[in-house]
Parts: structure tokens; sequence; C-alpha cells
């Protein structure tokens, strides 16, 4: 009985996907299922469905179609935040004298923390900056500013001050909602 085009070409294009085809034929087959292993048994061999293509497919980049959304899903969670601030600032500073070399590998240290714990909460699409002002205080004043450009609607900060009887520290966090 012969099999039809149309047969042939489902059969090629199964085989095709499955990647991998047997040298034995379908009673040869059936024989080496019931009888164990025949005498003139044979190796099947695996393969990608276009091996050309197998090469450049993994140099390929997958590219990400716009999903057009100008607004955040999830809010930055300002409130959350600052508890988070609260909560690293007191416990890395609340016995510390102010030393500047210390202070210096402090700032850097807080403010690892801080953006770790901040990017734990998983919010979508938001870049964050963190600064982290360290400095002693002996009865001066200090200025600190920030200008950004951004979105009022989407984008937002959060910051908290910590002071004990030799330091005070300020700690910002900027979400800026990337669209």
């Amino acid at each position: 009985m012969m099999m039809s085009e149309i047969a042939k070409d489902r059969m090629a294009h199964s085989v095709r996907k499955r990647g991998s085809v047997s040298s034995l034929s379908g009673r040869e087959f059936r024989q080496k299922e019931l009888h164990g292993n025949t005498k003139n048994s044979r190796s099947t061999v695996s393969y990608t469905d276009e091996p050309s293509q197998r090469d450049n497919a993994s140099h390929l980049t997958a590219q990400m179609e716009n999903t057009y959304q100008l607004g955040p899903t999830k809010h930055f969670p300002a409130a959350i935040v600052n508890h988070i601030l609260k909560d690293v600032l007191t416990n890395y500073l609340q016995g510390e004298q102010y030393e500047p070399e210390l202070c210096r590998q402090m700032t850097k240290t807080i403010s690892e923390v801080i953006k770790t714990q901040v990017k734990d909460l998983m919010i979508p699409r938001y870049k964050l900056i963190v600064i982290v002002h360290i400095g002693q205080l002996n009865s001066q004043s200090i200025l600190i500013g920030s200008r950004c450009l951004w979105d009022p609607k989407s984008d937002t900060f959060s910051s908290y001050v910590f002071r004990n009887s030799s330091l005070f520290a300020l700690a910002s966090v900027y979400a800026i909602y990337f669209e």
C-alpha cells in the first residue's frame, strides 16, 4: 500500500519536529520491541530541525514588543520604603561615633542594603537611585538639595533623616518610572 504525498509530508514534518530518526524499518522496530535486541540493530540519530539556523539562533537576541503602557500598574510604596530607610539607618548607625573613613564606607554599605531591600519589594518598571549622606553632628548647618526631571504622576521619592549624639545621616530613594 502506497502512502499519499500528504501523509509523507506530515510524517516528515513530525519526524523533523521530534528531532530523531530511527534507521530501523517499521517491521524491524516491532521485532526489536517484541524480542529485545535484533541481530542487525541500528542506531538512532538525533539532530536539530535546521542545523545552519541553530548556530545563528544562539547569537540572536529576543526582541520585546512595546506594551504601550504609559503609567504604572502598581505605584511606588513610599510609606514602606520610609520604614526600610528608618530600619536600615537605625540598625547600622545607632551606636556609631563619627569617623570620616568609617562613615565613607558606611555610606556605600547602607546604600547597597537599602537598594537591595527596596528591589525585594519587586515594584515593576521603576528605576531606583539611592543616595546616603553621613556627616558629623557638631552644631553646624547643612543644606542638601537635589533636582530631577520627572513626571509627578508616576515618579516619587522617599527620604529619612537619622541623628544620634555624634552624627547625622540622610538617606533618599528616588523612584523613576521607566516607560
